[in-house]
């Protein structure tokens, strides 16, 4: 099936081709050629640099819903990573041209710069609709010379890919070796609070920002480190990170956090890192038909009652019970609890370990570019940390109910 949709700007010819047989044609946006991956929509009206830079979006062609993109440029501020992960990018009506005081070049050269082929001109709400409806599924991008080859070649290319399901990415998008994110980079007046060892699976670079912020040095540490590198730093605290793939693939992180858990260092997870939880913990994960994704998700904090808006970007989640507290499958962690849940679909959004010192949550608390109603998570890690420096004054469950200063002012 084909669509034709108005053809914006100049460009060569582009089509976007998913593994259902459904066609869209457009114009080139960016770098000419293939890009592959897993079609996906993100439902922001802003940030989409942050968007295209975030590393969970690695191996996946990402629609944005909404039609005009590039406005206000690109700069190197705004990046959450070193450079862009979207495999291909679909927009409908690119900007001409940037038009912001901080703009230091346009999306496209950005684009084209990186190697990354986009489409544009293409119905990008006709798109959303038929990915809400099928679920996210294998497409190409195919622009220039690539795309004047028959429809039927570019379908077999397309669903000749591998599938999201089973792909071990977060090593593909980790850094190679660690590197320290100081409290005085990010305006923190005095000696650092505490040490948090952070795993990158796919990390942003908000999340030692907002650690910073409060005092907090940050050391990040390459995916596939140990329990020994995680000691060897000193940590008062492991985190782990967002990031792209299958967590049925994350053994090693799975081995790893159970070692933390043992020891009863604090932890905190979000993401990927909350699905390693999951794992950890003994409960199984899952693919979700559609995913979460885009800065408007509303989940539940159970605990609190109250409602947050948050940014979300996944395509997996945990298979908790919502009844609880539980023990834990993995029994020797105690009980359990599921603290957030998506008001959307009743998906897992929060893990709370009640006898360990751990919690992790499914959405992204460090949101660049928004929003921030979960930033007192961050706070809430650091009463962990600040608790398990003082053993015996308050035990982990009391710390995970306790409203953090961000919570009350909201």
């Amino acid at each position: 099936m084909t669509t034709h949709a108005p053809v914006t700007g100049a460009g060569a010819a582009a089509v976007l081709v998913l593994e259902d047989g459904r066609i869209f044609r457009g114009r080139s946006y960016g770098a000419h050629g293939t890009a592959l991956g897993e079609a996906v929509f993100a439902t922001g009206m802003t940030g989409y640099q942050e968007t295209i830079t975030d590393p969970s979006y690695a191996r996946q062609l990402v629609v944005q819903t909404a039609p005009h993109i590039g406005n206000t440029g690109v700069n190197r501020d705004d990046a959450e990573s070193r450079r862009i992960w979207v495999a291909g990018y679909i927009v409908r009506d690119p900007a001409r041209r940037p038009s912001n005081w901080r703009s230091e070049k346009s999306l496209d050269d950005e684009l084209v710069e990186q190697g990354v082929v986009g489409i544009q001109g293409v119905d990008t709400r006709a798109v959303t609709r038929h990915l809400r409806e099928r679920g996210a599924m294998k497409a190409g991008i195919f622009s220039g010379a690539d795309a004047a080859r028959s429809d039927t070649e570019l379908l077999a290319e397309v669903n000749g890919q591998r599938s999201m399901e089973g792909s071990r990415l977060a090593e593909e998008v980790s850094i190679d070796s660690r590197y320290v994110v100081e409290p005085a980079d990010h305006g923190w007046d005095g000696e650092p609070r505490f040490t948090v060892a952070a795993l990158d699976l796919g990390i942003k670079a908000m999340t030692p920002k907002h650690f910073a912020q409060r005092g907090v040095r940050t050391v990040v540490l390459p995916a596939d480190s140990t329990y020994d590198d995680v000691v060897a730093v000193g940590a008062d605290g492991v985190f782990m990170s967002n990031g792209p793939g299958d967590p049925s693939t994350a053994d090693a992180q799975v081995s790893l956090l159970r070692q933390v858990l043992d020891a009863r260092i604090p932890f905190f997870g979000i993401c990927f890192g909350n699905q390693i939880l999951g794992r950890a913990l003994g409960f199984g994960t899952y693919k979700l038909r559609y995913g979460h994704r885009g800065i408007n998700q509303p989940v539940l904090d159970r605990r609190t009652g109250k409602v947050e808006i948050t940014s979300q970007n996944h395509g997996f989640a945990v298979d908790a019970p919502l009844d609880g507290p539980v023990t834990a499958p993995e029994e020797r962690f105690g009980k359990v609890e599921v603290s957030h849940v998506c008001l959307n679909d009743d998906v897992v959004e929060g893990l709370a370990c009640l006898d360990l010192p751990a919690f992790s949550v499914q959405y992204h608390p460090e949101a660049a570019a928004g929003p921030h109603d979960s930033a007192y998570l961050f706070d809430r890690f650091i009463d962990f940390m600040a608790e398990a420096a003082r053993p015996g004054e308050l035990d982990a469950s009391e710390v995970s109910k306790a409203p953090t200063p961000a919570q009350e002012e909201n």
